[in-house]
C-alpha cells in the first residue's frame, strides 16, 4: 500500500502476543540461570529458613510490580520504561530506556555464559575456549534469527522452552517433597537483617525480569488489560515455584553442602546420574528460554527510543517482510554475544540487577504524572522507591563504575541521535525555503 503522498506505507508491528505469551515473557524473564545456582548458597547461609526468603522478597517485589502494572495499563505502547518516563523529558526517558536495555543485555550475556557452562558438563569437549565461544555464538545467533523472522515464531519457541523448563522443575520439587515427607526441617528463627541485606541483590536477581512483558506492548492483544494481569499472576506463581524448590532442596540435601550445580546434585540424590542429566537438560532449556524472552522483549526498547528520536533512526527500522524491528534485534544479538564472550556470570548479573533497580525507581516515580494517585497508591509508590534504593545501596563501587561506563556509551548514541535530528530539521527547512535570489524583498 502507499501513503497519500505516493510513498510506501511504513511497516507496522503485529499484535501476536496474547495472555499466555505475555505471562511466559515475564516467567522466562525471572526464571533463568538463577534458580539453578541459588539453592545451594542460600541453604548454606540461611539453612532451613532459606525457602521463606522467596515469599518474603516476592512480597517486596510485589510492591514494585503493582505500580509497574498500573503504568503498563496506562501506557499500552512498546518501550515500557521509555514510555513511562516521557513526562520527565527526553534525556530522562532515554536514560531509563537505555539503563533497562543495559540490564537486559547484560542478563542475556550472563545467561549465555551459564548455558555454555552447563553444556560443557554434558560433554567435556565443549568446555574448551573455542567450543565455548562457538556455543555462545550459536545460541545467541539462533535466537536472534528466530526473532528477526517474526514475533509469533519467537513466542511459540518461548512457549515450548517455558514448558520444557517449568514442568521438570515442578516435578523435581514435588518429588523431593514426597521423598522427604514427614522430615521437612522446621524453618527456625529468621536470620539477622544484616545477613538478609548482604544477600539482597542475589535474591532479587531471582525476580528481576518480571517486566519483560511490558516492553512489546504494541505487539500484545489488549495490552492495557493483558499485561498487568499476566505480570502479577506470573510473579506470584514464580515466588511459589522458588519456595517449593528451595523447600524440597533443604529437605533432601545435607546441611552445609554447597555444590557447584546445586539442583543437579539434588536431582542426582533423588534419581542418580539420570536425574542429574535430566536436570542439566532442563537448565539448558530454562536458560535458552530466558535468552529468547529477552531477545523478544528488549529490542523494542531501542525501537521505541529511535521512534522518539533518542537513538539513531537505524534502530527504528521495521522489516517490511517480517514486521519486526530487525535492526534493533540484530544489534542486541551482536552486543549480547560480545558481552557474553568477554564477561563472567556473577559480574554481569550484579550490573543487570543494579541497572534494573534504577529503572524501576524512575519509572514508578513517573506514575503520579500519568494519573492522580489515591492515598494507597502514594503509599505503594513510596514503598517501591524505598525498596529500590535500599537494594541498590548494597552494590559495590565496582558495579557502579561498570554501570557508569555503559551509561556513557548510551549518552554517545544519544548525542548522535540528537545531531541526526538536527541535521534532518535543517535539511527540511532548507528544502522549503526558496533560493536567496527568488525571495521577496522584506
Amino acid at each position: 500500500m502507499a501513503e497519500p503522498g505516493g510513498g510506501p506505507k511504513p511497516a507496522r508491528l503485529k499484535r501476536d502476543i496474547g495472555f499466555t505469551g505475555s505471562a511466559f515473557l515475564s516467567f522466562s524473564g525471572m526464571v533463568g540461570a538463577g534458580i539453578f545456582a541459588l539453592p545451594g548458597p542460600l541453604h548454606a547461609q540461611f539453612g532451613a529458613f532459606s525457602p521463606w526468603l522467596f515469599p518474603i522478597f516476592g512480597l517486596l517485589f510485589l510492591l514494585i510490580a503493582l505500580p509497574f502494572a498500573r503504568l503498563a495499563a496506562l501506557h499500552p505502547v512498546s518501550g515500557g520504561p521509555v514510555a513511562y518516563t516521557v513526562p520527565f523529558g527526553p534525556l530522562v526517558s532515554f536514560q531509563a530506556g537505555w539503563l533497562y536495555y543495559v540490564a537486559r543485555i547484560t542478563a542475556l550475556a550472563a545467561n549465555a555464559n551459564v548455558f555454555a557452562t552447563y553444556s560443557a558438563s554434558l560433554a567435556p569437549a565443549l568446555g574448551g575456549p573455542v567450543t565455548r565461544a562457538a556455543l555462545i555464538i550459536l545460541l545467541v545467533g539462533a535466537i536472534t534469527l528466530v526473532n528477526m523472522i517474526g514475533v509469533r515464531r519467537a513466542v511459540r519457541a518461548l512457549d515450548a522452552l517455558t514448558l520444557m523448563k517449568a514442568l521438570p522443575l515442578v516435578a523435581l520439587a514435588l518429588w523431593g517433597l514426597a521423598w522427604s515427607a514427614g522430615s521437612w526441617p522446621p524453618a527456625g528463627p529468621p536470620p539477622p537483617l544484616s545477613a538478609m541485606e548482604g544477600a539482597a541483590l542475589i535474591i532479587l536477581y531471582a525476580f528481576v525480569g518480571f517486566e519483560n512483558s511490558v516492553v512489546p506492548a504494541d505487539e500484545t492483544v489488549d495490552a492495557g488489560r493483558t499485561i498487568p494481569r499476566a505480570l502479577i499472576a506470573t510473579l506470584a506463581a514464580t515466588a511459589a515455584l522458588y519456595f517449593l524448590i528451595q523447600l524440597a532442596y533443604v529437605s533432601v540435601m545435607p546441611a552445609g553442602s554447597a555444590p557447584e550445580a546445586p539442583l543437579a546434585a539434588f536431582a542426582e540424590a533423588l534419581a542418580g546420574p539420570a536425574g542429574a542429566l535430566l536436570l542439566t537438560a532442563t537448565a539448558l532449556a530454562s536458560i535458552a528460554g530466558n535468552v529468547t524472552g529477552s531477545m523478544t522483549s528488549t529490542p523494542r526498547v531501542t525501537y521505541a527510543l529511535a521512534g522518539q528520536g533518542l537513538l539513531p533512526r537505524w534502530f527504528g527500522a521495521v522489516s517490511a517482510r517480517h514486521a519486526t524491528p530487525a535492526n534493533s534485534i540484530l544489534f542486541m544479538g551482536l552486543a549480547g554475544a560480545v558481552l557474553a564472550l568477554t564477561g563472567s556470570f556473577v559480574w554481569l548479573a550484579i550490573v543487570s540487577t543494579l541497572a534494573r533497580l534504577i529503572v524501576y525507581a524512575v519509572s514508578i516515580a513517573a506514575l503520579p504524572k500519568a494519573e492522580k494517585p489515591a492515598a494507597a497508591t502514594w503509599a505503594a509508590i513510596a514503598a517501591a522507591l524505598a525498596i529500590c534504593l535500599w537494594a541498590a545501596a548494597q552494590s559495590t563501587w565496582q558495579s557502579w563504575a561498570m554501570l557508569g561506563g555503559l551509561v556513557v556509551a548510551g549518552l554517545l548514541l544519544y548525542a548522535l541521535a540528537r545531531r541526526q535530528a538536527g541535521s534532518s530539521s535543517a535539511a527540511t527547512v532548507s528544502s522549503i525555503q526558496p533560493p536567496p535570489s527568488t525571495r521577496s524583498p522584506s
